[in-house]
């Protein structure tokens, strides 16, 4: 890892902040260093040209700065409170001063970590109504955004085209390292064929008005729900990311939600989008700029791994973010929608399992742990320690369950959207059903038998009695279950995956998506 910046090092310091601080914290992006220096927050930008930008002047540096301010204050007013000036005085490094400038920082008012979307999601604590209100805030946003024939510029085929070839061109390095040279090829093939057979909606998108100043980074990490929601941080060193459809805009957050394995809050947002700004046809682009953001994603955080300020640990980490993008633009790409159910003994770890899929596939998850306290009327975190068919687990209240997963998962295919069913389907009878769902709606289908040793299963189970969680599976049940369990026979060996947990779960599920994409994703 290399040494900081001299300017870094000391703004490391609490003495060089006007406000009284304790403590500075650094933060990092491959563009800019940002201190966090109690209430308030100052970002330096990097002397870096990384081809899509350019910082390597001061004058630069001045400009993208006020531009950030400038263009944030759309958005999020409160918290961006102006361009502060980096002086130096005998040796020492001053935020502000009469002396000619040598740097320059955003300063902004601190946003509570804990707060952020990208957090509360990871906590499970984002509901389908936090991200409507994001939702009507951003149609209302796009409504006055600006617009003008040389916005409109970008949103067309042959602006399109320019975005994706530089995509491309820009991710040749990291094949084989963070893409793959069948993703690459699989998702080039179909972004070029979706442009080509929609011509006629991208010129009206683009006749229509619809191509606007946007924020260009809607991201959850970039949306904090505080006092009150603060959209910040959007693209200001190049106008053409920000210049776009506002489909695109919509699409970004919405694969972003996926990301975070909430396929159901993403398609809670794009249709209170669509509810407020009246644009319909964003449901039929959702797709395509998915499939776009996500590789955008997955290439700018493949970026990151040339930084030379960045510690291996960190450069592991964000190898791992990229590749979990690209799956997910692969998984966009895919002809028809994907059920995907466990099939698994109490304890294996089949919800770990689903919810990995749901991150790296951009798979709704519907649990039938959820399910069955939902029709039962109690809360998710009461326990229930029922005996083995008795209580909410008898076999009547089983089937209720069951059906009701079943009706979840046909409307989720219906959208032409992609589902994994976690529950245990020991029964046949009922991986036979979910099997006939999937014909029906056109959909694929594929058996993941999760597995894990008995003595493993055990410890997981008196540790989980012990901290809590949806499930009330226990120990006690799990003889009673094993006897009921039929083996999966009922459909071919390419159609059932099955996965050792006792592996990381890293590890599990790359092996896991590998068989998939080889097993289904044309269509087989």
């Amino acid at each position: 890892m290399s040494v900081l910046p001299e300017l870094a090092q000391a703004m490391l310091q609490p003495e060089i902040y006007p406000e009284p601080t304790k403590k500075v914290t650094l933060m990092q992006t491959q563009m800019s260093f940002v201190f966090i220096a109690g209430d308030y927050v100052y970002k330096v930008k990097k002397p870096v040209n990384l081809g899509y930008l350019d910082y390597t002047t001061l004058a630069q540096r001045k400009y993208f700065c006020e531009k950030e301010v400038e263009l944030n204050r759309r958005l999020s007013p409160e918290t961006y409170l102006g361009v502060v000036k980096i002086t130096k005085s005998k040796g020492k490094y001053i935020l502000g001063g009469s002396d000619e400038a040598i740097e320059y920082a955003v300063k902004m008012r601190y946003l509570p970590q804990d707060r952020m979307m990208n957090v509360l999601l990871e906590k499970e604590q984002v509901t389908p109504e936090m991200v409507e209100k994001v939702a009507r805030i951003l149609a209302d946003f796009h409504a006055e955004a600006k617009t003008s024939p040389e916005i409109s510029y970008y949103g067309s085929l042959k602006a399109i085209g320019t975005n994706n070839d530089e995509n491309y061109a820009q991710t040749e390095k990291y094949i084989g390292k963070t893409i793959a040279k069948e993703q690459y090829e699989r998702i080039k093939k179909f972004t070029d064929s979706f442009t080509k057979e929609n011509e006629a909606l991208f010129n009206k998108r683009v006749a229509d008005g619809r191509i606007r100043d946007c924020h260009g980074d809607l991201h959850a990490a970039h949306i904090c729900f505080a006092d009150s929601i603060s959209i910040y941080d959007c693209i200001e060193f190049t106008d053409r990311f920000r210049y776009c459809d506002v489909a695109s805009e919509v699409s970004f957050l919405a694969m972003d939600l996926d990301h975070y394995g909430f396929a159901g809050l993403s398609r809670s947002f794009v249709n209170a989008y669509i509810t407020r700004s009246k644009d319909e046809e964003i449901s039929r682009l959702v797709r395509y700029y998915k499939t776009y953001m996500a590789y955008v994603r997955g290439k700018v955080e493949g970026f990151k791994m040339d930084d030379p300020y960045i510690s291996e640990a960190e450069r592991e980490q964000t190898k791992s973010k990229a590749t979990g993008y690209f799956d997910l633009a692969d998984a966009y790409t895919r002809k028809k929608p994907l059920l995907l159910i466990t099939v698994g003994l109490v304890g294996t770890g089949k919800s770990t399992v689903a919810r990995a899929l749901a991150k790296r596939l951009g798979l709704t998850v519907v649990s039938s742990d959820v399910t069955r306290k939902k029709l039962a009327g109690v809360p998710l975190t009461e326990r229930h320690f029922d005996g083995f068919s008795s209580g909410i687990y008898t076999v009547d209240f089983t089937r209720r369950t069951y059906d009701m997963i079943f009706n979840d998962a046909g409307e989720i295919l219906k959208s032409g959207d992609s589902v994994i069913l976690d529950a245990s389907f020991i029964k046949k009878e009922e991986r036979l059903k979910a099997k006939q769902l999937a014909d029906a709606a056109g959909a694929d289908f594929a058996i993941i038998e999760v597995v894990l040793a008995e003595n493993i299963i055990k410890e997981r189970l008196n540790k989980r009695v012990a901290t809590g969680s949806v499930s009330d599976g226990r120990w006690e049940i799990y003889a009673p279950q094993k006897e009921q369990f039929e083996f999966v026979d009922e459909v071919p060996s390419e159609r059932h995956i099955i996965v050792n947990m006792s592996l990381p779960i890293e590890v599990s599920i790359v092996s896991l998506i590998t068989a998939l994409k080889l097993r289904l994703y044309d269509g087989k």
